[in-house]
């Protein structure tokens, strides 16, 4: 099949399974050439196939040579449709972590299931015996709790609506959106679907099966953002839900505090993602960050962002974390100087000066890398086995 992107809207369709690869290689090289260091050696990433959890599957393997047990939710090609990303990732992934000698196996399905921490379980118990680190990276729009209740989340405000610039990634035109806020029922199945509720019962499940191990560590990840995005991110129903999550960071650490557990919320810097390009406000504040960032050398996309985090952060004696016990991988995105240049950029930019003052080419770059399209060296104009 001659495989193209079809996007609508804010979503892409398809994937190309070669430009997934791509990316995944990519990815691999970068840790490859930043050297070895000592860490776990059995990590469970739950939502281990795109962004921030594929990035930390491949930093433990490559960084610590870790054996990985990757779950993910993801469609296999039909006769007429790609496959999704992750799936072509997790492919790739195995594909390439076991020809360079190191245990590599995913478990496809629902992460929030009952029935998915079973199999999980069980696979620990016959390949691993213990996993010495959880990395819960989940990002699904709805979730089904094991009483069967679904819940779907909404990336809303609270309170009151939100007003301010946005930017239609469609035209380039610069005008304004406003965001209104969530009912109260929508902002408790926010917490429910996004929240730490299901990264607790993860851990309760692997250490009363006994293949949680002695001083393990366990991190979520989580953001926060400047006072400019607040009303969306840190004071909407997302924001909501990632208070929750690091509360239960803290019930982690409580509970589990005989067996030696380590639980951490990580809060990482502005990327671009399906979801992000779907909300009103952010695309703007995402794609302006990108050019202040690029501009002072400061960018990173996910696997650089892993990289100081299992590399520069976990494998120091003394964790740096700030007040609340948190790690802290926006420092860059958050330097003074750098949102207040995003904030002076903000205000100046108008559908005339889009391309002064944003990185719109660079926000479609990462949004097609995504899918595995856009990389120079690949020719899309062959056709490529789906499957």
């Amino acid at each position: 099949m001659l495989v193209e992107p079809k996007v609508r809207g804010f979503i892409c369709a398809t994937a190309h399974p070669v430009g997934c690869e791509e990316s995944v290689k990519r990815q691999i090289n970068y840790i490859k050439e930043r050297g070895t260091a000592n860490g776990p050696k059995r990590v469970l990433i739950i939502g281990a196939s795109t962004g921030y959890g594929l990035a930390s599957r491949i930093a433990a393997t490559y960084t610590y040579g870790a054996a990985t047990l990757g779950i993910m939710f993801e469609k296999p090609a039909t006769e007429k449709r790609t496959a999704t990303p992750g799936f072509y990732n997790t492919r790739a992934f195995e594909k390439a972590a076991k020809k360079d000698g190191y245990y590599a196996k995913s478990l496809n399905g629902d992460a929030f299931s009952r029935e998915m921490k079973e199999e999980t379980i069980a696979c620990i118990k016959e390949d691993l015996g213990q996993v010495d680190m959880v990395i819960y990276s989940l990002a699904a729009p709805r979730r089904t709790d094991e009483e069967g209740v679904t819940y779907s989340s909404v990336l809303k405000t609270v309170g009151e609506p939100f007003t301010n610039k946005s930017l239609d990634l469609r035209t380039n035109e610069i005008s304004e959106a406003t965001i209104m806020p969530a009912t109260k029922e929508e902002e408790e199945a926010t917490v429910k679907v996004m929240g730490g509720e299901d990264w607790y019962l993860w851990i309760q499940a692997l250490n009363d099966a006994g293949v949680l191990a002695k001083d393990a560590i366990t991190i979520a990840y989580s953001y926060l953002g400047p006072k400019l995005t607040y009303p969306i991110y840190n004071g909407g129903t997302i924001g909501m839900a990632k208070e929750h999550l690091y509360h239960t960071s803290v019930q982690l650490n409580e509970a589990f505090k005989e067996c030696g557990l380590k639980a951490y919320v990580s809060i990482n810097k502005a990327l671009v993602t399906q979801a992000s390009a779907a909300i009103p406000i952010v695309p703007l504040y995402i794609s302006i960050l990108y050019k202040v960032m690029k501009d002072k050398n400061l960018h990173e996309g996910c696997i650089e962002q892993m990289d100081r985090l299992f590399r520069d952060r976990l494998t120091k004696d003394n964790l740096e974390l700030d007040e609340l016990g948190r790690i802290r991988l926006d420092d860059y995105e958050l330097k003074d100087d750098v949102q207040q240049m995003v904030e002076e950029y903000w205000n100046k930019v108008t559908t005339e000066n889009v391309n002064d003052y944003t990185d719109i080419q660079g926000y479609w770059e990462d949004f097609y890398h995504m899918f595995g399209f856009k990389y120079d060296n690949i020719d899309y104009s062959v056709d490529v086995d789906i499957e």
